[in-house]
């Protein structure tokens, strides 16, 4: 993107304003004919007409051609240029990492991933973080001058709006982690937490591209439990961006001990680790799983292994799962009650496994929500999988540069 127009969009005068909103609504809604853009912006044609030529002349904006109609003269379609700028998005796993490079009308042109790195709260991890973030960059061969934003999502406690982290990196500083990212890369950087940038990804590329779905709820099921909330088409973050712990809430007095230092939360029953703990202690106990023989022999067994077994039908796994869909499912019902969402997303790595879990849940929805909330809700397995994330940090840096969240 052109220098000028960046710096003009900075300073954030009225001219940048009316730009601005020229970019938010291509980047929402696509091309575009001059008197549409008078229409949004209330303005005259004449004026339109002079910020479209000026954004064609910094080479934001370009001619898509004309707009066939069944009569008269065929309007000009006016859209972004793709080449106009780019965006990463960076999807922090705990033994991994998933990066992408976006344009500016939403095309994923590089993605890489499962990059190792281990996620360890802690300052060594943080500079390797950023050392895979410049390599990626080097790699692609883009250049630091087109790059608008880098977006990294980040499990945890995390207020997008001031851009400090809550639990990883958070070193006691009075700088912001975003503020930090940002020196340290030398681009502008935001931050958001991974479940609601999943919920975005699947919202706008995913199951949901395309429909006019304005109220929808996104289940993250990975090693953790984390909630992705649409309402009327916008993410809600909470007051200070702490929405969707719903991970946290107290339901057990199993006494299990969660990372976040109290006992009885849902994913100590409902996640990939209780699934983990699970199957380790049911193995302990004699019951059979094509993964005994690797937990006699003292072998570590991975996230991945417990997905390949369900996905290999193998019957205590399975049943594990199905448990789990159950207690998952009563919780659905209460945010179904609470919300009356148009759509229940299942994500996250567990939704990996198809339909076993989506049944699970289904079953146990109709019997304990309310018949006249859940039959107007839609229960699905998340159609983008592990890319999720990746591609929702991608939008997330997007929409960040130019419309906020």
């Amino acid at each position: 993107m052109n220098a000028e127009l960046l710096k003009e969009l900075e300073n954030k005068g009225k001219a940048a304003q009316i730009k601005n909103e020229i970019i938010a609504y291509e980047i929402q809604n696509g091309a575009a004919t001059l008197t549409d853009f008078a229409k949004i912006l209330n303005l005259s044609i004449p004026t339109v007409t002079k910020f479209i030529t000026e954004l064609m002349d910094q080479g934001v904006i370009k001619d898509y051609g004309k707009l066939e109609t069944t009569g008269g003269r065929y309007p000009i379609l006016y859209g972004l240029n793709p080449e106009a700028g780019y965006f990463i998005g960076v999807d922090v796993k705990n033994t991994s990492i998933n990066m992408g490079l976006m344009n500016m009308v939403g095309e994923m042109t590089h993605v890489k991933y499962d990059i190792p790195y281990k996620l360890e709260n802690d300052m060594m991890q943080l500079e390797e973080m950023c050392s895979l973030i410049r390599l990626f960059i080097k790699e692609i061969g883009i250049k630091p001058a087109e790059l608008l934003n880098v977006n990294i999502n980040l499990p945890g406690r995390i207020n997008p709006r001031t851009g400090y982290s809550h639990v990883l990196f958070n070193f006691g500083d009075d700088k912001s982690l975003s503020d930090i990212f940002s020196e340290k890369l030398k681009m502008n950087v935001t931050i958001d937490n991974d479940t609601r940038g999943m919920a975005f990804g699947e919202y706008t590329q995913g199951y949901c591209m395309g429909k006019n779905f304005k109220h929808v709820l996104y289940l993250n099921l990975s090693w953790g439990l984390g909630l992705g909330i649409i309402l009327d088409g916008k993410v809600y973050m909470g007051k200070s961006g702490f929405s969707g712990e719903l991970g946290h809430i107290g339901v057990y007095d199993n006494q299990i001990l969660c990372h976040c230092g109290k006992k009885g939360c849902l994913q100590t029953e409902v996640s990939g680790s209780a699934m983990h703990r699970i199957l380790m202690e049911r193995i302990q106990n004699n019951e059979t799983s094509i993964l005994s023989a690797k937990v006699k022999a003292g072998e570590e067994v991975t996230f991945a292994d417990l997905i390949d077994a369900c996905n290999h039908e193998d019957v205590l796994c399975l049943e594990i799962l199905g448990d789990m869909g159950q207690k998952l499912g009563r919780q659905i019902s209460t945010l179904i009650n609470m919300f009356n969402p148009e759509l229940v997303i299942i994500g996250g790595t567990l939704s990996l496994t198809g339909d076993y879990l989506t049944q699970s849940i289904q079953n146990v929805v109709r019997t304990y929500s309310l018949n006249i909330v859940n039959r107007d809700t839609e229960i699905v397995t998340a159609c983008l999988g592990e890319r999720a994330g990746v591609v929702g940090a991608c939008m997330m840096a997007r929409s960040r540069r130019f419309i906020g969240l």
